[in-house]
């Protein structure tokens, strides 16, 4: 049995033991007549992807905007939580398992303690899938906690085919509805890298160097991880109804760590191993192009309008939204029909940079 057939089966055997933690959770033994004073928060997303973690700025922020002076904890996973979190300055301790648990033991049970050092006035599992979240969840102390399951403490139900960073976010809301908080109705926060303007500065300058003219910036990634990636045809043929319909753009290609190109280095390109230099640079251009993985959701963690190229993975839950982001499933159309979409992006872009 390989590596990737034990992983399956380690998460299925998991989920299987883990799926009803939490389940049997109401909120009848408490009192919902006085409403819970919100000071220190815990949210789980036990996992070490750039994606991922990306993913759950939005649950952050809609903490953030209802209770601004609350501390927030992140139970994660791996090396990236400071970076992607560094001007959240409501985040105050990360909790991180090793990326590789197996080989450092003692750290990964030390950490499991860690998050039972604290009380927490509320935990929240920004995914219900996820084993480990459910676990530390569990684990947590807290009078108030969110397994996030569509119908945990509430009659209400979640719309369908929900966004994976729009989920957690709902559950939040519908507990603070239930404990008194009334409803709230303002738009889902973003994902959000939160750049500094010396940041953008710099990378600016990196841009200007690449292209070496005034003209507007297309910036494309070609890579993805398994069967998310495009053929090389796909992509030459792309990028050529790219160059054609857009003879005053420069196109820049992003590279990945791998430092490879489906298009064979045809274009100028941008190499960084720096998540944040990388989500500046990209917030520098018009607009971002590439297939669902963890670059796409840092495009769009920029705020730069983001077309995610989808193929495999369910747009629906995993699309780039907000800014003029947008998915396309390639299955249903086609490259002239892409074109088309990113003409109606930057056809809006422009309008707004000249009004």
């Amino acid at each position: 049995m390989n590596l990737n057939k034990i992983n399956k089966f380690r998460r299925a055997l998991m989920f299987k033991l883990t799926n009803n933690i939490g389940k049997s959770q109401n909120l009848s033994h408490l009192d919902l007549t006085k409403k819970p004073q919100i000071k220190r928060v815990l949210i789980c997303r036990p996992n070490h992807r750039l994606g991922n973690l990306l993913l759950i700025t939005p649950l952050v922020q809609d903490v953030v905007e209802m209770f601004p002076d609350c501390k927030i904890d992140l139970f994660i996973k791996g090396n990236l939580g400071p970076i992607v979190f560094e001007n959240y300055t409501n985040v105050d301790l990360i909790i991180k398992l090793p990326k590789k648990p197996f080989k450092h033991i003692l750290q990964y049970i030390n950490v499991w303690f860690l998050v039972k050092k604290h009380r927490y006035d509320l935990v929240i599992n920004a995914v219900p899938g996820s084993s480990s979240g459910r676990l530390a969840t569990k684990f947590a102390r807290s009078k108030y906690k969110i397994f996030g399951d569509t119908n945990q403490n509430s009659e209400l139900e979640k719309p369908s085919n929900l966004h994976i960073a729009k989920e957690p976010v709902f559950a939040f809301r519908n507990f603070l509805e239930l404990v008194g908080y009334g409803k709230i109705t303002r738009s889902i926060p973003v994902i959000n890298i939160k750049l500094k303007p010396e940041e953008l500065k710099a990378a600016r300058q990196l841009l200007e160097a690449i292209v070496g003219n005034d003209n507007k910036t297309i910036s494309i990634f070609t890579f993805a991880t398994g069967k998310k990636c495009y053929s090389e045809n796909w992509w030459n043929d792309f990028y050529n109804s790219l160059k054609k319909t857009y003879p005053n753009y420069n196109i820049v290609e992003v590279l990945p760590i791998e430092n490879v190109s489906q298009i064979g280095f045809k274009a100028p390109t941008f190499y960084s191993k720096d998540v944040r230099e990388i989500a500046a640079f990209i917030a520098n251009t018009e607009i971002f192009i590439g297939a669902d993985s963890g670059i796409m959701h840092l495009a769009s963690s920029s705020l730069s309008p983001t077309v995610g190229l989808f193929s495999v993975t369910k747009e629906g839950k995993y699309s780039p939204y907000g800014n003029g982001s947008i998915a396309l499933n390639t299955n249903e159309c086609t490259t002239d029909v892409c074109i088309e979409a990113i003409s109606k992006i930057l056809f809006k872009v422009n309008t707004v940079s000249n009004a």
